[in-house]
């Protein structure tokens, strides 16, 4: 009997016509997949805590489920060695010499999908363009998917769109939630229509409906990705940022999306219920505001592990509102005051892999 080997969506019909959907990041995970950091530009000036920090992030993983880590070889025995001192139980850790460019694996990682009937776990690869250009190179990054697809021996289903995971959030029942700001930005497909890009979004991801918002907070460089504002919380709800100070160039931007909210629908017409989360104080670092959010949290096995930024009252605040969004799953406050400075925190760097 000749082994099954991965093959392209070239060869065969679409996830989404051969039963796969991608499940809500609520559902059974079999593990999540991080990309060491090594690149000082991202951090520029203060890279030198991210990887232990990084660690640490990996460490608190590690208490509920399996983490797979993209990392080139030369790099594993310092990683290996930070992993341990932070306390990670290793015997959940897995590296895997796949070399990066950079650390966001949300994004340049593969999207997992998940076969309605038998269970079988595929993974979605699209084109990474480092957000529209702006930091090359990206090879690197763009050969992670079919890395992971080699080593599991997972299916993979390629298509020459530019996506990042952390632009889209879905509910696991038919919805996906995204921003015209990113997804319409010419600076990724400027060849395809908006209906163009809904029906790779429907054939690939096994969604049957886009609810669209419309710009992301000030300081994101991915151009308004959702996963710095809004997230489903179940099938029928959404987290969604709110910036209560009138003068902050967030408030209208914010209070637009939540106006458009009031009409979502599920896919059975119900009305879809809006839990408001406060956004931190601003966070600036050398002069620049950065994209700090709480709405950038993790969901993993039995937690969420939730960002926080050193403002004791507003971190206890949001960790509190998210813990009364997942009744049952331990709030993780993970401190991302650092790791901020790369424009990103705890959703960035991961991507979940359902079980």
């Amino acid at each position: 009997m000749v082994a099954a080997t991965p093959r392209r969506s070239s060869e065969i019909a679409t996830p989404a016509a051969l039963g796969f959907r991608m499940p809500a990041e609520w559902e059974p995970q079999e593990a999540v997949w991080l990309s060491w950091p090594h690149k000082r530009a991202s951090w520029p000036g203060l890279f030198r805590n991210i990887p232990a920090t990084f660690a640490g992030y990996v460490a608190a993983i590690s208490r509920f489920e399996k983490v797979r880590i993209n990392c080139a070889a030369a790099l594993q025995p310092r990683a290996l060695k930070l992993c341990t001192k932070a306390g990670a139980d290793m015997a959940q850790v897995e590296f895997y010499d796949h070399p990066t460019n950079d650390a966001w694996c949300r994004d340049h990682g593969p999207i997992f999908v998940k076969q309605r009937q038998t269970g079988e776990v595929a993974l979605t690869d699209w084109m990474h363009n480092a957000w529209g250009g702006k930091y090359p190179p990206y090879d690197l990054d763009n050969e992670i998917p079919p890395s992971i697809s080699r080593a599991l021996k997972l299916r993979r289903f390629e298509k020459s769109m530019v996506l990042e995971g952390g632009s889209i959030d879905v509910n696991g029942k038919g919805l996906l939630l995204t921003t015209e700001q990113c997804l319409l930005h010419p600076n990724r497909n400027p060849d395809l229509t908006r209906a163009d890009i809904e029906r790779a979004l429907k054939d690939y991801l096994g969604v049957r409906r886009i609810l669209w918002l419309g710009e992301g907070i000030v300081g994101d460089d991915t151009d308004g990705h959702i996963d710095d504002i809004s997230r489903f919380f179940r099938a029928d709800g959404i987290i969604t940022c709110v910036e209560k100070n009138r003068r902050s160039p967030n408030h209208k931007l914010l209070a637009a999306n939540l106006e458009r909210m009031r009409d979502f629908r599920t896919m059975q017409g119900k009305p879809i219920e809006v839990v408001e989360l406060p956004m931190p104080r601003p966070v600036v670092i050398k002069g620049e505001q950065v994209p700090a959010s709480y709405a950038n949290f993790l969901i993993v096995n039995d937690a969420v592990l939730a960002p926080t930024f050193r403002q004791p009252r507003r971190d206890v605040e949001a960790c509190g509102i998210i813990g009364g969004c997942f009744p049952g799953r331990e709030i993780v406050p993970i401190d991302c005051a650092e790791l901020i400075w790369g424009l990103g925190t705890l959703h960035c760097l991961s991507q979940q892999q359902p079980a």
